[in-house]
Parts: C-alpha cells; sequence; structure tokens
C-alpha cells in the first residue's frame, strides 16, 4: 500500500470523458477564449478585459453578467447550448484522459485532466484543507446544475516517490507525441493538451492511482459544489464525478502563495488606530517588492501582514501573546492556531475591526499588486499575507482541520477554457 494513501484500489478513481473543446477556427485564438479560474479573476477590470478578448471567451459561461444569479446562470447555459449549436465548442470522438503541461521559465507542471469519483472528505481520499462559504457554493452548485456542465477542472495534487513510474510515465510518454492544442496565454506560460485513449495507457493510470490519496490544492468551492449535486442524484450518475487535473507534486511541484483581503469599508488608518498597541506597526515607504521582503522576515519570527491603502505600506507583527490567548480557539492543532490566516480571521478581523466575513466587507484576491490598486482606489484596506508552506497544509489536512478559508493558492492554475466537461454527453 502507499504510505501516503488508504487502501489498494479504495483511492483515486479517475476515469476518461468526452471533453469539450474550443474548435479552433472558431475563434480568434486559444488563448484569447481562455481566462483564470472564476475566483482569481480582479473583478470588475480583469473581467471586462477577458470579454473584450475574444466574444466566446470563457468568462461568459464561468462568470456570465446579469441582474440576478438566476439570470446570469439562465444566460450561461444559453449562451453554451448557443456555442454548441453554432460549432464554437465540440466534444471529442471518444472518452479520453488528457495530459495537460504549462511551462513559463523554469516551471514545468504536468498532470492529468479527468472525471474524478466523488467522496466525502471522511473516507480520506480527497482531502480539503480549507472551509468554505456557503454562498459561493450556493452559486457554483446552481450555475454547475443549470449549465449541466464541469466548466473548469479543479486542481488536486497526490504524492508518489518520485520516479517515473504509473501515471508519469504515461504523461512522459504522451507529451513525445504531437498535442491536440498549444497555446500561449498573456501571463507567458505556454499550454498544452493532449488525449490518451490507449487501454494499456488508461489501466496504467487506472492502477498507479488506484492507492493513492488528494491534496485539494485550488477549488474548494467547486468540490463541495461537485458533492452537493451528488446527493441530489441517484448513483452512480455522471454527477458522481467532477472534472480535476491531478498533479504529482513530488515530480512536479507547484508553487504555494498567499491570498490576500480586500477590506472594503475600513480605511488604513482606522485599521491601524483599531489596533492600540496590540500588534508592532511599522511604517514602510520602500516598493511593493521590498516591502514583501520585509513581511517575508517579519512572519518566519512571528505572525505578520502588511496593511495597504494609502500609498504607504504598513508591516504589523509580533501580537500580544496574552491577546492571542483570548482570541484564538484552543481545540486545534498548534500549527492551526499560529497560522497567519488563523490571526488574521480570529483576532484582527473578528475581535479588533469586527468585519463579518461576507462578500460585502471582504474580497479575496491572489494578484498582490491589484489587492494594492484595489485598496487605494476605494479607500479601503489590503492585507497582504505571506504563502503556508505545502507540507503545513498537507499535514493539517491529514489530521482532517480545516483551514481558515482563503489561506492558500497553489498553482500555476490551470487554464479554464481548454476543456470542459458537459454532463448532457455522458
Amino acid at each position: 500500500m502507499n504510505s501516503e494513501g488508504p487502501a489498494a484500489n479504495d483511492g483515486l478513481c479517475l476515469i476518461p470523458f468526452r471533453g469539450l473543446r474550443y474548435v479552433p477556427e472558431r475563434v480568434g485564438s486559444l488563448a484569447a477564449v481562455t481566462s483564470p479560474p472564476y475566483d482569481v479573476v480582479v473583478r470588475p477590470d480583469g473581467l471586462h478585459h477577458l470579454e473584450s478578448a475574444d466574444p466566446y471567451n470563457i468568462v461568459r459561461l464561468i462568470l456570465p453578467q446579469a441582474d440576478s444569479a438566476d439570470a446570469r446562470h439562465r444566460l450561461a447555459a444559453q449562451t453554451l447550448s448557443r456555442w454548441l449549436d453554432e460549432g464554437v465548442l465540440a466534444p471529442d470522438p471518444e472518452p479520453a484522459l488528457y495530459v495537460y503541461e504549462q511551462r513559463q521559465g523554469d516551471i514545468l507542471q504536468r498532470g492529468i485532466i479527468g472525471a474524478l469519483a466523488l467522496s466525502e472528505p471522511s473516507e480520506g481520499v480527497v482531502l480539503p484543507h480549507e472551509d468554505v462559504m456557503p454562498d459561493i457554493v450556493a452559486d457554483r452548485t446552481d450555475l454547475m446544475r443549470t449549465t449541466d456542465a464541469n466548466l473548469e477542472p479543479l486542481l488536486l495534487t497526490y504524492r508518489s516517490m518520485g520516479d517515473a513510474t504509473g501515471a508519469t510515465a504515461v504523461i512522459e510518454r504522451t507529451v513525445l507525441g504531437s498535442p491536440l492544442l498549444s497555446t500561449t496565454t498573456e501571463d507567458g506560460f505556454s499550454h498544452r493538451l493532449w488525449s490518451v485513449t490507449d487501454p494499456g495507457d488508461l489501466e496504467e493510470i487506472r492502477s498507479d492511482l488506484g492507492d493513492r490519496q488528494a491534496l485539494i490544492a485550488d477549488g474548494h468551492h467547486r468540490w463541495a459544489t461537485y458533492l452537493q449535486l451528488n446527493s441530489e442524484h441517484h448513483a452512480p450518475s455522471p454527477w458522481s464525478y467532477g472534472l480535476v487535473l491531478l498533479v504529482d507534486t513530488a515530480r512536479y511541484p507547484l508553487r504555494v502563495r498567499a491570498i490576500h483581503r480586500l477590506l472594503h469599508r475600513l480605511p488604513v488608518h482606522k485599521a491601524l488606530a483599531s489596533l492600540n498597541g496590540a500588534f508592532r506597526v511599522r511604517r514602510l515607504e520602500v516598493p511593493l517588492a521590498e516591502a514583501t521582503e520585509a513581511l517575508a522576515e517579519a512572519a518566519a519570527e512571528s505572525n505578520a501582514f502588511l496593511l495597504a491603502g494609502d500609498g504607504s505600506f504598513h508591516l504589523v507583527d509580533r501580537p500580544d501573546p496574552e491577546l492571542l490567548s483570548r482570541t484564538v480557539r484552543t481545540d486545534r492543532p498548534e500549527a492551526w492556531r499560529t497560522l497567519d490566516a488563523t490571526v488574521l480571521h480570529s483576532t484582527l478581523l473578528d475581535h479588533l475591526w469586527s468585519i463579518p466575513d461576507a462578500p460585502e466587507h471582504i474580497a479575496y484576491i491572489h494578484d498582490t499588486a491589484a489587492a494594492v490598486v484595489q485598496a487605494e482606489r476605494h479607500d479601503s484596506t489590503a492585507v497582504l499575507m505571506h504563502p503556508v508552506r505545502e507540507e503545513v497544509v498537507r499535514d493539517l489536512a491529514r489530521e482532517g482541520v480545516t483551514m481558515p478559508r482563503k489561506s492558500t493558492s497553489f498553482g500555476p492554475k490551470p487554464a479554464t477554457g481548454l476543456v470542459l466537461r458537459s454532463l448532457t454527453l455522458e
């Protein structure tokens, strides 16, 4: 048995599906119709940029624009149906797994996209590590239900022994052939996709993954959505599976970045005044790159955050230990209690700033510079975070302990729009 997974044949079950892909002749370019995952798009600027890139950009399906949630989801379903009728999107001729490669400079990520059998966290096969927000799960659930589609793959990781056997061997043989598609997006990443249909290759992947355990690296809300939709149907059904990208991080390590907070209704001067000596505060009149370096140094010694929004950076660190003991719950492991995200939510947001964790009060932004720009533009506060190490995330997940929502950002994330899964084709 693999030391990291459950019993053999009780692990990951990844099955082929008929991928729904853009027809290159019907769009301006494949790069112009792709998008980052829905929760990485910085709205409204990023949304408008993607909408104007190509009339068929995938953002019209994952982030449709209308006056109400119901109207948005109906619009997405109508758009998907129209694109299928017009031949903008078309299903592949036979079910396949898909080898997916992303490359930029010395960054190389390869994995397999397929339909993964769903399992509850208690089964120990797919491990979540973050809490989710019910309103986002409800929105994604209705979108998937209305479109009858998995519009973008989740990013899941597992760890092998690091050698080129099993699924990794199939990946590395497959990339020697001609890809189904190849494109480079404006962020500088090249993307290539191959189909895997050979029965021997599929069996090699099935046998290897059947003894593995996966960590949700990106897509907790969509995984919760998959589970909700599965509960609404009699199993087995197409809803018993969800679209994922599986990456072996022993072979292809991911980067772990922080997700920053934008506090809509809290100007920086009020945020600082409310600290009232509970943290050490230092004003930094330096560029963003130097400020984040200072944050990294401070985070090596204590909980640390950068506040931005007034044209300067304010390094907030060394919290009062007595305050932490009063505000952070004690029924969790020490590794959880000392997380920056735990201290941010328990001590700063809940206790000192009294800010509810709701969309009208807090936005979660992956791009550091974008968080600062948004804060300065709207006289609000950006709380810039330092990333958590992957081993901390994995260890807590194995203990069944979820981190505060939006604690980590693993990447590179799969581009949305390269391959979709329509449940009506299964």
